[in-house]
């Protein structure tokens, strides 16, 4: 996929980097995104982990309420993306996330 390459990206993907709890996590990402932007971003999360667990998209829909296009989307990333959701998904089960 297209990267987007600014300095702002990387003044973010600083930020993001930088933080070492959970909880200071939390408090960035709720300072910097609308609760509906969190709530789009935790649900791709989850269907990237329920597609990555084999289930179908009538499941992760009735699990999550995602659409049908959020999902394909999320499937495509999985398929053709950059690695960043399997790596992330990954570090998750590594750690029992």
């Amino acid at each position: 996929m297209a990267r987007i390459e600014t300095k702002y990206l990387d003044n973010l993907y600083a930020a993001l980097l930088s933080l070492e709890t959970k909880e200071q996590c939390a408090a960035f990402l709720e300072d910097i995104c609308t609760i509906q932007e969190l709530e789009a971003i935790s649900q791709r999360l989850e269907v990237a982990r329920l597609l990555h667990e084999g289930k179908n998209y009538v499941d992760i829909n009735k699990i999550t309420g995602a659409s049908t296009a959020t999902i394909c989307r999320v499937s495509k990333c999985l398929t053709y993306g950059d690695g960043g959701y399997a790596s992330v998904i990954r570090k998750m089960e590594e750690a029992g996330d």
